[in-house]
């Protein structure tokens, strides 16, 4: 028998240290789940705003889609709670929550004035939300299920192009995320993140509507640091919040400068989208100006705010 390599004390005592500051800088950035419950449903109806930040005419009805197939998100069932809180307490929205694909079949998106995609990740083999539905769902053959799935997809598509809206929070990016038609409507898709941390998010435009909850300097809060891919490098969105990359541990491409966008708004036809990354935690929207930023945003997608929607790639 070959007897283990001898390690000196010292480098034991330098190991272990190092594996344990690994450790612990892991568990420190992840936050606990938060029970959903009454106490945290009276906290967040006690900070959602009051009133609607932009004129309503009328109560517009939005459908909340919370259906996931791939990462599951304890935040799933928190977030839609908090924008039906937001839409209740303004008075603003009417919300339906659902995980039915059917939902966007022929007719149905039609019924609402916007759909909010709750963190809809998808597998990763085909990141394709709907083909992962339909495939668990039906024994017809893999032909025709990817023909029924491209088809709720491209009724998404035709719904926001004839003036709906769509909010899309967080891990709904990757929704699609191996669709070209997808990304370029989103304005991205998801590359990857590094580990959860603190993250200082701040304003592209301190005096652009859709910003004026935060303070000038932003906000700090753990979350996940999305980067992108695909769409993304087309820029062609007006970008509302961002991240500097030199901030950000844990990069596989470690950058140094630039800024990498946390969300933004676009116009698709005579409809309008905004995409958003916060957050993969309740622990968030126990922030006013956060909830009151997700108010506006859905207030942006239903058509009530006039506001600079240019894409960066036009100025």
């Amino acid at each position: 028998m070959i007897p283990p390599p001898f390690i000196p004390m010292e480098k034991k005592i330098l190991l272990f240290s190092f594996l344990f500051c690994q450790v612990f800088f892991a568990k420190s950035q992840s936050l606990p789940e938060v029970k959903l419950d009454k106490t945290w449903i009276d906290k967040i109806h006690s900070l959602a705003p009051e009133s609607a930040t932009f004129p309503i005419s009328e109560k517009k009805n939005v459908l909340v889609f919370s259906l996931h197939t791939g990462f599951d998100h304890w935040v799933i069932p928190h977030t839609e709670e908090m924008l039906k809180v937001i839409s209740e307490k303004s008075g603003a929205f009417e919300v339906t929550g659902s995980k039915d694909v059917g939902m966007f079949e022929m007719e149905n998106p039609k019924k609402f004035d916007a759909v909010v995609l709750n963190n809809t990740c998808s597998k990763p083999d085909h990141r394709n939300l709907f083909w992962d539905k339909l495939r668990e769902e039906s024994d017809a053959d893999s032909a025709q299920v990817m023909k029924w799935a491209l088809k709720l997809e491209a009724n998404l598509l035709e719904y926001v192009q004839n003036g709906g809206g769509l909010l899309l929070l967080h891990g709904a990016v990757t929704t699609q995320n191996n669709s070209g038609a997808f990304s370029r409507l989103v304005g991205a898709s998801f590359d990857y993140h590094p580990p959860q941390q603190a993250i200082q998010v701040r304003l592209e435009d301190p005096n652009h509507p859709l910003v004026q909850a935060f303070p000038v300097g932003g906000f700090n809060h753990v979350d996940e640091p999305y980067f992108y891919k695909n769409a993304y490098s087309d820029l062609d969105f007006k970008p509302l919040l961002y991240f500097n990359n030199s901030e950000i541990t844990g990069q596989r491409n470690a950058l140094t400068e630039g800024k990498t966008y946390v969300a933004w708004i676009r116009a698709q036809g005579k409809g309008k989208v905004m995409y958003c990354s916060p957050s993969h935690n309740a622990q968030s929207f126990e922030t006013p100006e956060l909830l009151r930023f997700f108010l506006d945003g859905m207030q942006y997608v239903v058509g009530d705010v006039e506001c600079d929607e240019t894409p960066i790639k036009k100025q």
